[in-house]
């Protein structure tokens, strides 16, 4: 069977990694001159690590993720600890594989690099799909084809594929807008930082921040409530003062990363309408193409990583009816993305209440369920995507 993926980001790249183990002929496509992700930190859960090192990841892993200890929600101005959740050793005695920090960029490169060379065909942006019997023929702004059994778009939350196939339709500004920035080590070294995820709850906004690139980086992220916004890109230039001021009386840390930051991007965040269907025929979606999702749970990229693993699954048990197969692989991953946007969406609120009556029963809350139990986190943590027997 030959697959096309459209789309070389995280998703794509390590649903054909998944499916080329499974045996199948896939050949990625992307439309940038080179394979690689901009942006800056992302995490990866045990969820999705365990199906990475399936793939034979591991060791390119060890070397370039940072493994956090805990995750601690903290109070935005006198930084109190208001819960700690472990993501250490406890969470990889529990749920097999470890919860991982990286750089999008050192995570994309790894995948890249686990991918034959002669199955990566940069500068191929979508132009048209093509039905031609049982066949699907993808048509790229260079003249070029691809034909295939299978097409799958893995193309991000501005996905071509999805507007050939389902429509076009304009994604949805959220509300929030972000600043990211990555700190050198060598500028923050006096502030001592724990390795682990930290993300400070304010009013209107948050802060997360976390060691990234083999703990030479940290990723900062500010994210906070704004009226309006038109661009959707990730390589907008922002004003480190504006970030600033925009954190104005916050705790000293939070201050001191921010003056820290070489430079600072801002992008908004977008979603989209759900979606009807995530395929049609011989065609499916994966990850931010069908189910895009703030990042307040940290799941977008691990997400799309189980997405992969379970096309690889069914595809190799079902490989005689593909559209049989994809009905199944929605049936089966729609709900589980759609809690995942629906408490993404829920957090986003929880995050960023104002001083007051719920932000004081927020914190209460917090603190009478003390530190989150592994329990709380089994239903995400412990899932296996290739698991897909009925």
């Amino acid at each position: 069977m030959r697959i096309a993926v459209v789309g070389g980001g995280i998703g794509g790249l390590s649903a054909a990694l998944a499916l080329l183990q499974a045996g199948f002929d896939v050949h990625v496509y992307e439309q940038a001159p080179r394979f690689g992700e901009i942006g800056a930190g992302i995490q990866i859960s045990p969820n999705a690590s365990h199906l990475l090192h399936r793939l034979g990841l591991k060791p390119a892993m060890e070397r370039w993720g940072v493994r956090p200890v805990a995750v601690h929600q903290k109070r935005w101005d006198d930084g109190r600890t208001l819960q700690r959740a472990p993501l250490g050793a406890e969470v990889e005695a529990r749920f097999g594989a470890p919860h991982y920090h990286f750089h999008r960029g050192d995570l994309a490169a790894l995948l890249a690099d686990a991918l034959p060379r002669q199955r990566a065909h940069a500068s191929h942006r979508l132009a048209g799909i093509e039905e031609k019997g049982d066949r699907i023929v993808a048509h790229f702004d260079n003249r070029g084809s691809a034909e295939a059994d299978l097409l799958i778009g893995a193309d991000g939350i501005h996905s071509k594929v999805r507007h050939l196939t389902f429509g076009a339709d304009k994604p949805r500004f959220t509300g929030c807008v972000a600043w990211r920035g990555l700190v050198p080590a060598e500028r923050i070294a006096h502030l001592d930082i724990e390795v682990a995820s930290h993300n400070w709850m304010g009013p209107g906004g948050h802060c997360v921040h976390y060691w990234v690139s083999a703990k030479r980086l940290m990723n900062v992220v500010c994210i906070v409530e704004h009226g309006s916004w038109t661009s959707e890109s990730w390589t907008d230039r922002g004003d480190v003062a504006e970030v600033s001021a925009r954190y104005d009386g916050w705790h000293p840390t939070v201050r001191a990363l921010i003056a820290a930051f070489p430079e600072t991007f801002v992008w908004a965040l977008h979603d989209r309408a759900p979606l009807p269907a995530w395929t049609r025929g011989k065609l499916a979606l994966l990850g931010d193409a069908c189910h895009p999702m703030l990042p307040m749970m940290a799941q977008g990229a691990a997400q799309a990583i189980e997405d992969g693993a379970a096309l690889a699954s069914l595809l190799s048990a079902m490989k005689d009816d593909i559209p049989a197969a994809l009905v199944r692989y929605e049936a089966l991953r729609k709900p589980r993305a759609t809690r995942l946007q629906e408490a993404s969406a829920a957090n986003r609120v929880r995050f960023h209440l104002p001083d007051g009556p719920e932000q004081e029963k927020r914190d209460a809350g917090m603190k009478n369920a003390g530190d989150r139990s592994l329990d709380n986190i089994a239903w995400l943590y412990e899932h296996d995507a290739a698991d897909t027997a009925p």
